[in-house]
């Protein structure tokens, strides 16, 4: 449980660092990036499988490549659904889910 917390801890701090980074992610503060940690993860266990199963033919032909596309979107999604978290575009979504996964895997294997 406690592992649990701490990796959202670490993954709010990481949400917050990539909205420094890329222009046109706000987030407002430490609760907002903790409430956006707790909305990604329901959305990549419910919404997401769904989607990639649906556009698994798009996946296949662009050899993968549509599943950033995928987050981005599901990026998009928790900016509109969470309070005091802003994504401003679809390129702002794409570069801040790219680095978002990025770290998340850099995190993980620590």
């Amino acid at each position: 449980m406690i592992n649990i917390l701490i990796r959202w801890v670490v993954y709010a701090i990481l949400i917050i660092f990539v909205s420094w980074i890329v222009p046109g992610i706000e987030v407002d503060n430490f609760i907002s990036a903790m409430f956006v940690c707790i909305i990604i993860a329901l959305i990549n266990t419910f919404i997401k499988p769904l989607l990639q199963l649906i556009t698994l033919p798009i996946n296949i032909l662009t050899l993968g490549l549509f599943s950033l596309v995928i987050n981005a979107l599901m990026l998009m999604l928790a900016g509109w659904i969470a309070p005091g978290f802003e994504v401003e575009g679809f390129l702002s979504a794409l570069f801040g889910s790219l680095l978002l996964s990025l770290f998340a895997l850099g995190v993980s294997r620590i």
